[in-house]
């Protein structure tokens, strides 16, 4: 039997005091599918058998040519959500159709019983394994012949979106193979679609000043990362206003962030965008806005008007049309 609640955090999880962890969300799963959705097939491929952790790869039916490789992360706060949800497998399904791209998407251990930096940790494990397959001699025959190592893109939504900021910061620094350049660090570009970036206070006259609201997202985060002493404003998540982090070395060439009009954490990824304009990193950065629209509606609302524009900005960013 469970012992009492210790903590309480609906919609997300609640968590007892014998250590259990009950999410109320984003636990269903779905198989990959070999017959073709929307044009597109999956399949699931382990990347840390310690671990026992996978990856979803999604690949155009009829490929017989290289293709960009998207690598995705989910979102969910550090602490909800799966790469095999539903929700997500859909996304991906329509993001890899209209992007005619290959997408491996990420799943990583979860906060609270993996707090905070072992999610960056999986998704760096991931980045290492994808690109071991860069000479065309990897483990994973989909990514030897199709995935276009010239045109590798890295995204995610919310919490996701935070994890592809930092591996492309760690991209900069770290090898991610020793077949690439000096000069190069695999990375052509992020999507950062409503990033979860946060801070103590408001970023300016716009954010959320609501001291509830305001506490709502820091609990999310202390959830996250129950041993941080800076809260809010550890240089995870507050990657805005934090004078520690500098993106100037950001590891990629052009940044796609799509924040929504009503989204609470919309006005961070307004800052993050100014912040890399200002700071001398060498790429180009565009903002797309959803108006009217509040966090991650595209995934609840997949096919509404204003998804189906975000899906025509994300796809065409690594086509390169936009």
């Amino acid at each position: 039997m469970d012992s009492e609640i210790i903590l309480d955090a609906s919609p997300f999880l609640k968590l007892y005091t014998n250590g259990r962890v009950e999410r109320l969300m984003g636990e269903t799963t779905v198989p990959p599918s070999s017959t073709p959705q929307n044009g597109v097939v999956s399949k699931d491929v382990v990347y840390s058998p310690d671990n026992n952790l996978s990856v979803r790869i999604y690949l155009p039916e009829k490929t017989v040519e290289k293709l960009p490789l998207l690598v995705y992360f989910h979102g969910g706060g550090f602490i909800i959500e799966t790469a095999f949800s539903p929700t997500y497998h859909t996304f991906l399904t329509a993001a890899v159709s209209a992007s005619n791209c290959v997408a491996v998407s990420v799943d990583y251990r979860r906060a609270p019983e993996h707090p905070i930096p072992i999610s960056y940790d999986d998704s760096w494990t991931v980045l290492k394994w994808v690109f071991s397959h860069i000479a065309g001699s990897g483990s994973e025959d989909w990514l030897n012949k199709h995935a276009d190592f010239n045109k590798v893109f890295l995204a995610g939504d919310s919490a996701g979106a935070n994890i592809a900021h930092h591996m492309a910061v760690r991209a900069a620094k770290e090898k991610l193979s020793p077949a690439l350049s000096d000069s190069s660090s695999g990375i052509s570009g992020i999507i950062l679609v409503h990033p979860y970036f946060w801070s103590k206070t408001p970023i300016d006259d716009k954010e959320y000043q609501d001291v509830v609201a305001r506490g709502k997202i820091d609990a999310i985060w202390k959830m996250a990362s129950p041993s941080s002493k800076d809260g809010s404003d550890d240089p995870w998540i507050n990657v805005v206003q934090s004078e520690s982090v500098d993106l100037s070395g950001l590891g990629c060439g052009k940044v796609l962030v799509m924040v929504a009009e009503k989204d609470a954490l919309g006005r961070q990824g307004w800052g993050y965008a100014a912040k890399l304009e200002k700071c001398g990193w060498k790429g180009e950065v565009k903002v797309v806005e959803s108006e009217g629209e509040d966090h991650v509606f595209h995934l609840s609302k997949p096919d509404c008007e204003k998804a189906l524009e975000a899906m025509e900005h994300f796809a065409g960013f690594i086509k390169g049309d936009k």
